[in-house]
């Protein structure tokens, strides 16, 4: 039986669960908060509230197997709800804090036990329960989302020096030698790693980690309509994900302005940090959706022509065979998971990190031949019809088996 951690439960942690689940083979989930959408408690909340946990809501068959850690992340999602956030990586309701202190908590569950095989857990949130495990001769499968971080920091530091203006929203070069320390220990006590993307297998390259990578690629969702939209007007490009440079943010606004008004923006998503001058700007100038359930984002991306993710350092980018699976073709860069899903020029576009003007280029295509814009828009629902979630599942079922019988 498998033990699977994680502080929020987002899109790609629920399909981990209903895989395991399904197989038979998830024990228990620790978790935050484990919201249940029709007890009798949600209707003396307001909406706005009710929006906000019913995201951490799963289905009825796993949360009879959930443990929750709630206190922390409650205060930090309301502290934020009002604007207020705590102090990066040591403020006592970061969500760092929120990952030590579940951290924490499996870590003694494991120790009271006798029928768990394997801990799957993520990174920044791994290292005390991987080391009970160790103790106690249990397999380790670690999931990394994201990047490396040594190399992480490398692009960082190269983008400082090329966007000081947008440095304020680099966050990751805020974490402490501490923190990108206990990444490392976490990736030396794998006994399986995961990946979804090859971009961050490669990144791995320099890790202190002998562990075999296993690639487990996101799926998409099902559309939310058969309909392709026809572009009218100006072409419309969206935006999605956290405002800042880690996304290429810069790369993209400079290429709307290159085609002077040919295009319609809309970012979609929270700004990375305030204070920063450039993306004030944008968020005045251009439609701006700072939040949206999970379905608005998918109507979101439907009624646009075109999605840009020009990310400089990326996991997989979930947002690209979601926008896919709606008709909407997707412009991204080689360090995302482009790569393995797009075909470039036929169901979408791969362009070199840190240029506008291949963004600019292929917007300007997009714009000025709506028949080959349309047939895009066709190709990329084709692929993403034939990349859903139920691969993912049977994949992770597949490396989860592998390990515990090894």
């Amino acid at each position: 039986m498998i033990l699977l951690s994680h502080p929020t439960g987002n899109e790609f942690v629920r399909e981990a669960l209903a895989a395991f689940d399904r197989a038979g083979i998830l024990g228990e989930f620790w978790t935050t908060i484990s919201w249940n959408p029709e007890a009798r408690i949600d209707r003396l909340f307001p909406q706005s509230v009710r929006d906000l946990f019913v995201r951490r809501s799963f289905s009825e068959s796993v949360r009879s197997r959930t443990h929750t850690v709630p206190l922390r992340e409650a205060i930090r999602l309301f502290a934020g709800a009002i604007g207020v956030t705590s102090k990066h990586e040591t403020g006592a309701f970061s969500i760092d804090a929120v990952l030590r202190a579940l951290d924490r908590k499996v870590a003694g569950r494991l120790r009271k036990i006798d029928n768990c095989d394997a801990i799957y857990a993520y990174e920044d949130g791994a290292l005390q329960s991987f080391r009970a495990a160790r103790d106690l001769g249990l397999k380790r499968i670690y999931d990394l989302p994201i990047g490396y971080w040594r190399v992480g920091q490398r692009i960082f530091a190269e983008e400082k020096e090329r966007e000081p203006e947008w440095a304020s929203t680099l966050t990751g070069t805020l974490d402490s030698a501490e923190k990108l320390g206990r990444k490392d220990d976490e990736l030396r006590l794998a006994t399986r790693v995961i990946v979804a993307s090859t971009f961050t297998k490669q990144t791995l390259g320099d890790a202190p980690s002998t562990a075999k990578i296993d690639i487990v690629a996101y799926g998409a969702p099902p559309p939310i309509s058969d309909v392709i939209r026809k572009s009218t007007g100006r072409l419309k490009v969206l935006f999605a994900g956290s405002l800042g440079q880690r996304k290429g943010l810069s790369y993209l606004l400079d290429a709307v302005e290159k085609l002077k008004g040919a295009v319609e923006l809309t970012l979609l998503g929270r700004k990375a940090a305030s204070g920063c001058a450039p993306l004030e700007s944008a968020v005045r100038k251009h439609r701006w959706l700072p939040t949206l359930s999970h379905a608005g984002v998918l109507r979101e991306m439907q009624s646009h022509d075109v999605l840009v993710l020009p990310s400089l350092f990326e996991g997989f980018g979930l947002v690209i065979l979601e926008a896919m699976a709606q008709g909407t073709p997707v412009i991204t860069t080689d360090h995302t998971a482009g790569p393995d899903v797009i075909e470039n020029g036929t169901d979408g576009f791969i362009v070199p990190v840190r240029s506008a003007e291949a963004i600019a280029e292929r917007l300007d295509l997009l714009a000025s031949d709506p028949e080959r814009l349309i047939a895009i828009k066709s190709m990329a629902k084709q692929k993403a019809a034939s990349r859903g979630w139920a691969m993912y599942r049977q994949r992770l079922v597949e490396v989860a088996r592998e390990v515990m019988a090894s």
